[in-house]
């Protein structure tokens, strides 16, 4: 740039001189009015302030705070309800209090109760285990006699095997001999049959259905003999898992049985289990 140019540019008036340095950026002319604090009045209104309003109506610009909210005075309960049941304002604790007094006075009744009839208990089982003294005392003789207890059920034994099935009744003991009047104080065989006993043979005993015709015969001699009225109770023993375990229970619980299946008191299983013992017989092998 020559020299008279550049004493050109400083002639000239700043305003002028940056327009021509930088002419992309054109800013407007009002920024460069410096901005002024007074407010300028419109023509034909009114210049005087405003009316001062109260301070309290005025919205405040502040935020508001939980703190700055007035606490509420706690109010009175509400008066109760009324209920469909009147004794539930008008009784109170008085009412409660004496329902609950009735049912630990019925408590106490039942209690007592239940001791009076334990005592009854004891006395009974005194009564039949002990005697009397003179003094009102027991002579401490707990060991029942005969007339005490007895026995008085009937067993049934059924015995079913891979290969037969077996069916016993015994007497309970007490039983008086009508031959020789003799009484018994141990258990004696009523009657004992087998499958073989009915034409069975071989390996025709093992079905289930000759099981069955064994059971339904026992039962049959039972009702034309006149047991069933001595047989006040009954037991049924179990052993074995043959084929005669399902049919003789089958039996008993069909119409072949409807006489002694009213009067069975006891069902357990009697099957012998083997722990240890002798050496058990060599498995047969076909083929």
């Amino acid at each position: 740039m020559s020299r008279a140019a550049s004493r050109r540019l400083l002639a000239q008036p700043p305003q002028l001189l940056i327009s021509e340095l930088v002419p992309t950026c054109r800013l407007p002319l009002r920024c460069l009015r410096p901005f002024s604090s007074t407010t300028r009045k419109a023509e034909g209104h009114d210049t005087r302030p405003p009316p001062s309003e109260p301070r309290s109506a005025a919205p405040s610009s502040r935020p508001v705070y939980f703190s700055s909210i007035p606490r509420v005075q706690s109010a009175k309960p509400p008066p109760p309800s009324p209920s469909l049941n009147p004794k539930a304002t008008s009784g109170g604790m008085g009412e409660l209090a004496k329902t609950f007094s009735g049912i630990s006075n019925m408590i106490d009744q039942n209690q007592e109760s239940r001791y009076a009839q334990q005592s009854r208990r004891r006395g009974t089982l005194l009564d039949s285990l002990g005697s009397l003294s003179s003094d009102g005392s027991y002579d401490g003789n707990l060991i029942p006699g005969e007339e005490d207890f007895r026995e008085r059920a009937h067993q049934l034994h059924i015995y079913a095997t891979r290969h037969n099935c077996h069916i016993t009744v015994v007497r309970p003991p007490g039983y008086k001999n009508p031959l020789n009047g003799n009484v018994s104080n141990n258990r004696t065989v009523l009657m004992s049959v087998a499958c073989g006993n009915l034409a069975f043979r071989h390996s025709a005993r093992k079905h289930y259905d000759s099981a069955f015709q064994l059971a339904s015969y026992v039962m049959g001699i039972l009702k034309n003999r006149g047991h069933i009225k001595d047989i006040e109770q009954l037991e049924v023993f179990l052993r074995g898992f043959g084929a005669g375990r399902e049919a003789v229970t089958r039996a008993l619980l069909g119409l072949e049985g409807a006489a002694l299946r009213g009067k069975i008191v006891k069902v357990s299983d009697a099957t012998r289990l083997k722990f240890g013992g002798t050496r058990s017989k060599k498995p047969r092998r076909l083929g």
